[in-house]
């Protein structure tokens, strides 16, 4: 009885920190600007499904792809097995699934430390490209020691609860043998039989061992599940509503702005009347500027490169790095909402996105290529942020690399990017 209450404390003291820090989270993506996604919720669905559960994005590198698929697949058929852990701890059975499943138990609980075995595996060859092989993608200006430490702890973190998962197996398993009290036969154990050779006879100590992994198993999931909103893998839950609510239209594509549309057309046509629109900002200046999906973009990045990776400016050495645009936001968002549960909703702390943490030699050197939403396996739009923040540096702080400048001059003058007047536009017939 003292264990189950102690259970259902700790369980509950979990889940209320989760929801709180979750909540937080929430309200940070809130404090974008309105955006409208809910048109074509089928194709939404069939976009969920397709890049977020069936990690479609994933496979253009085939070998990173099969690992993440174990620990993916891992991590969502071994939460049966944390179901039947949780409802054992609330109503102090053992293996309450057992007896209603009967041989489809056996069959589930064997499958169940295959899939924990190559967990264990990919997450140790993981460890291995991070820190031994150095994998170029997974460094860079942005992966300080924090980045690269959540990485790594997170990896331990499942080396560590898979291991407690086989060992609590296997001396489950030498006590059903035994016949020893309450552990009736139950399951099959084709991994952690390997491990059985190595734990001790006496029942006393495989009883301690046994009920010390169940405990350290169920305790780490639930702080696991509390460390996911100070982590990057929090795109574990953010990565289907991101996907969901991701562009339908050509990723890439710019949006125009619907007061300065208005003002051209009315330029254009004297008889058309632009609807009074809202006064605000021209771009993005801080984060509060950009859009919640951009918000939900940044929460939702799992910082594993790709994007950097394939980005032609970062590749010929300029400052620009998609991913670190993303962790920038992140963090500057995440600033905001602490100074909130601080200061209150209308403290300013003096500092923006632009400048602050993102400069403009990063912004200017993005080609607009498209190639870092293309690679993103979350569908994230990194060019998104990157042009609504050069919208700002143009429209309202006039700070254009000097070649543009006389771009918008000539088109402001000769209808033109080139420097010939209109009149002259058949000069400019080839000979």
């Amino acid at each position: 009885m003292i264990g189950q209450i102690l259970f259902l404390l700790i369980l509950a003291a979990a889940v209320a920190f989760f929801t709180r820090n979750a909540g937080k989270i929430r309200r940070n993506i809130k404090l974008g600007r309105p955006l409208d996604r809910s048109d074509n919720p089928a194709e939404r669905w069939k976009t969920m499904a397709r890049v977020a559960l069936g990690q479609s994005k994933m496979v253009k590198r085939p070998f990173a792809a099969l690992l993440h698929v174990f620990v993916y697949v891992g991590f969502v058929i071994i939460n049966i097995e944390v179901l039947e852990i949780l409802i054992d701890g609330v109503f102090g059975s053992h293996r309450v699934f057992s007896q209603p499943l009967g041989s489809l138990y056996g069959l589930l609980i064997g499958g169940f430390e295959v899939l924990a075995l190559l967990v264990l595996i990919s997450c140790l060859i993981f460890l291995a490209r991070r820190n031994i092989v150095r994998l170029k993608r997974f460094t860079g200006i942005e992966m300080t020691a924090w980045p690269k430490g959540d990485a790594n702890y997170i990896l331990i973190t499942e080396v560590l609860l898979m291991a407690a998962f086989l060992t609590m197996n296997a001396a489950d398993h030498k006590l059903q043998l035994l016949h020893f009290g309450h552990y009736l036969q139950a399951g099959s154990f084709p991994v952690s039989d390997l491990l059985s050779p190595l734990l001790p006879a006496d029942t006393k100590a495989l009883v301690i061992i046994e009920r010390g992994c169940w405990w350290f198993h169920i305790i780490g999931i639930l702080v696991f599940l509390n460390y996911l909103p100070y982590s990057k893998h929090f795109h574990i839950l953010l990565a289907f509503p991101n996907t969901y609510y991701s562009k339908l239209t050509p990723k890439g594509q710019f949006n125009n702005m619907a007061s300065v549309t208005g003002e051209v057309k009315a330029m254009l046509d004297p008889s058309f009347v632009p609807e009074t629109a809202e006064a605000s900002r021209f771009g993005a200046k801080d984060v509060t500027d950009l859009t919640w999906k951009n918000l939900m973009d940044a929460y939702t990045c799992t910082e594993c490169g790709r994007c950097t990776s394939v980005c032609p400016a970062n590749i010929t050495g300029k400052l620009l790095s998609p991913r670190k645009i993303m962790m920038d936001t992140r963090d500057r968002v995440t600033e905001i909402g602490n100074n909130i549960d601080k200061h209150g909703k209308d403290h300013q702390d003096g500092k923006t996105l632009l400048h602050d943490y993102i400069t403009a030699e990063e912004l200017w050197a993005c080609t607009t290529c498209n190639a870092c939403t293309e690679a993103c396996p979350v569908n994230i739009d990194p060019l998104n942020i990157i042009v609504e923040m050069r919208r700002y540096l143009v429209m309202e702080e006039s700070q254009a690399p000097t070649g543009l400048n006389n771009m918008f001059g000539n088109i402001e003058n000769n209808g033109a990017p080139w420097k010939y007047a209109a009149a002259d536009r058949f000069n400019w017939k080839p000979l």
